[in-house]
């Protein structure tokens, strides 16, 4: 009888378990919510060091809301990009996953835990909402994740796997990911050993902060995260990659024509009919017309400007540094470090062999106006390569001028929180220099710089 008690003793908690084991991975629990329902956003602080010119990333606060982009129509990357936000929302489980649309109808079942996204037109919600965005795929991926903040001001830090074919852009190995984003999230942290307890349900009450708040010393789920703190001294490094400003206007030089979706502004938004923002280029292009297109190009701002020329040619590409081993590599542009602030100016096929790629100040405004003797009725315009459905007509004009990513001053005493695309690289390694080895690899990896004919 003894022995048949123990038995029944034992196999007791096993039969309990196995009736509590359903209930954590419920269907109810496997739901996509609304984006609006998530705490405000928190914004970052970026400081600049001073044997670089990387920045220094810093939280005042954890964060919060964490944005997943991924290369569409791949398993190996849905394969990957589940494991990956299993392992935030198990580490960190006050930090709540958001999808685009699509991917999260498509993967919210594979998660015991619901996924946000937003279910209104338009991307204005991911402005306010998303702290951190991560990029899962290759260049067209974090293209794709800076065009839904094209009509922001401010844009999240963005931390990329190479995941695609390229990668020329993507700074981490998708391997690396559960230090990549500890780092990330970890910047700001006060210095000092973390508490090895589990996630308070506090956490999630936190206030969001602005980018002038100050260092939040008691921030839950800093003080509950298992492990330490990484130190004043290793930060993530930003890199601020330049933006372009693009504005379209109608034959009477005042009228603004709006920006069609991706780049649309929403109808809620304050900002409505104003410039959108590119990270790698835009383009001005005579599309399946067999005719060249005659492209006035005009440099300074409207009232002061000055004719450069008049482009006869397939069309112009006005470019960043970041797009400079883009579409305008490929036109014979020059190659651009991502750190020097310019815009680049690139012909297509000019008529004019003496019409060479040029270098201008980021501050610096082009207008490129459509002339009248250009035998195609309509010329197309690219944003980031995703084509304008509209056409442009003779008479009408694209303004592009560099975006500001910081105000006038020493160093030092510079805010750095005005503009740009902020992207998280690795350190350095090796002696060399933080934020040249990633760039540098890629120029002679990727892109085969100076590579020798007939050699492997």
């Amino acid at each position: 009888m003894t022995r048949a008690w123990r038995c029944w003793q034992n196999t007791t908690p096993v039969l309990a378990h196995a009736i509590r084991r359903p209930f954590s991975s419920t269907s109810a629990r496997r739901e996509i919510r609304d984006i609006a329902e998530l705490p405000s956003r928190t914004y970052p602080r970026y400081q600049e060091t001073s044997n670089h010119e990387l920045l220094a990333l810093g939280w005042s606060s954890p964060i919060r809301n964490i944005l997943l982009v991924r290369k569409e129509n791949d398993s190996t990357v849905d394969e990957a990009l589940i494991e990956y936000a299993n392992h935030i929302h198990s580490t960190y489980p006050n930090v709540a996953i958001i999808f685009e649309p699509q991917a999260a109808r498509q993967l919210h079942g594979s998660f015991p835990f619901p996924v946000y996204t937003s279910n209104h037109r338009g991307s204005i919600h991911y402005h306010s909402k998303v702290d951190l965005t991560t990029t899962l795929g290759g260049d067209g991926t974090i293209l794709r994740a800076s065009s839904l903040f094209a009509t922001a001001k401010s844009v999240p830090p963005i931390l990329s796997f190479s995941m695609g074919t390229l990668g020329f852009l993507g700074e981490w190995k998708v391997h690396e990911y559960k230090r990549a984003f500890r780092e990330v999230y970890m910047s700001g942290a006060p210095h000092n050993n973390l508490n090895p307890k589990t996630f308070s349900s506090s956490s999630s009450s936190s206030t969001s902060s602005s980018p002038s708040s100050g260092v939040v010393d008691d921030a839950p789920g800093w003080d509950d995260l298992r492990g330490k703190s990484l130190g004043a001294s290793r930060p993530a490094r930003i890199l601020l990659r330049n933006r372009l400003r693009v504005g379209l206007f109608d034959t009477d030089g005042t009228t603004r024509l709006p920006h069609e979706p991706p780049f649309a502004h929403s109808s809620d938004d304050p900002a409505r009919g104003e410039d959108v923002f590119a990270l790698n280029e835009v383009l001005l292009h005579r599309g399946a017309s067999p005719h060249l297109a005659h492209i006035t190009i005009k440099l300074g701002l409207p009232g002061s400007q000055r004719t450069l020329t008049t482009a006869i040619a397939d069309g112009v590409l006005v470019s960043t540094p970041t797009g400079s081993t883009a579409y305008s590599l490929s036109s014979g542009g020059a190659i651009v470090h991502p750190l020097v602030s310019s815009i680049l100016l690139t012909p297509i096929c000019p008529r004019s062999l003496s019409f060479r790629p040029l270098v201008l100040p980021a501050h610096g405004a082009v207008t490129l106006y459509i002339e009248a003797a250009s035998r195609g009725e309509e010329l197309e315009v690219s944003v980031d390569g995703v084509r304008r459905r509209e056409r442009l007509r003779a008479g009408m004009e694209v303004r592009v001028v560099g975006e500001e990513v910081r105000s006038e001053g020493p160093p030092g005493a510079r805010d750095w929180a005005r503009g740009g695309v902020p992207i998280v690289v690795r350190s350095g390694g090796g002696g060399a220099a933080e934020g040249e080895d990633h760039w540098v690899g890629g120029l002679n990896s990727l892109l085969k710089f100076n590579y020798p004919f007939g050699e492997e």
